[in-house]
């Protein structure tokens, strides 16, 4: 990346870091729809490095609130969403190579997709779900996580409509998104898909990303929740249509 990049990237990474922090969502789906439109970086180097930081953004997070995660729950995403994160990564690395069309349109229609979902506030339920809902939404979560390191929507759907203290769902959440980061590096490193060395410059994000999820915590927005979901839901659903539109007219175009 030149020097203007860099610091478009940095800038990306921090805002996506802030709003991670205020929402508990979002972090992925921002740093990679604006990867996706600003053509910073590949989409497979994007969402490893988005991965690295995701991490940094958890372990920032979780040094105070390990202790409220709902372990059970926890588990049971955990057991559907990593077999699924290997297949999701394969998916990647198939599309990546001739069809980098249909992979900037799968990637759009999910932001759309998770915006729309994440702008309603799921209604509560009564009482809590069953085991069998958690492995289901574990295992989208897992393969959105493996393609594009965004297992975000899925779970805070699923999540926010349980009778759970809002901590608990919140930090639940992070150590969900900080394990499923740690299988998808470790599954880059060993298959060798590294980003080049120039790419890696993206990790210089970590100062940025450490930087704006203090100032989150620290000095939070005299804007109400409600509102900070609506931003964040009008940016993605923009950045997912201008990403999925281009990618449907030029397969239109080369179709026979």
């Amino acid at each position: 990346m030149s020097v203007a990049e860099l610091i478009g990237f940095l800038l990306l990474a921090g805002a996506a870091a802030y709003a991670q922090t205020l929402t508990g969502f979002a972090f992925g789906l921002i740093t990679m729809g604006g990867v996706g439109l600003t053509g910073l970086l590949s989409l497979p180097d994007a969402a490893m490095i988005v991965s690295v930081l995701t991490l940094v953004n958890a372990t920032q997070m979780l040094l105070k609130g390990w202790r409220d995660v709902a372990w059970r729950e926890f588990g049971f995403v955990m057991a559907a969403s990593i077999p699924m994160l290997f297949g999701g990564y394969w998916l990647l690395e198939w599309l990546a190579g001739t069809r980098a069309d249909i992979l900037r349109l799968i990637l759009g229609i999910v932001i759309i997709i998770s915006s729309v979902q994440l702008a309603r506030k799921p209604e509560p339920l009564a009482k809590q779900s069953g085991e069998g809902s958690f492995l289901f939404f574990g295992s989208i979560a897992g393969l959105m996580g493996g393609m594009f390191s965004t297992a975000g929507p899925p779970l805070v759907y699923h999540f926010y409509r349980q009778p759970m203290p809002l901590v608990k769902i919140r930090e639940t959440l992070v150590t969900v998104f900080a394990l499923n980061a740690v299988f998808r590096i470790g599954l880059v490193v060993l298959s060798g898909d590294l980003p080049s060395s120039s790419n890696l410059t993206g990790l210089l994000a970590i100062p940025a990303v450490m930087g704006a999820t203090y100032t989150a915590r620290r000095w939070p927005p005299p804007v109400p929740a409600a509102a900070m979901r609506r931003i964040v839901f009008i940016l993605l659903f923009l950045s997912g249509v201008s990403l999925s539109a281009p990618a449907v007219v030029h397969l239109l175009r080369t179709l026979p």
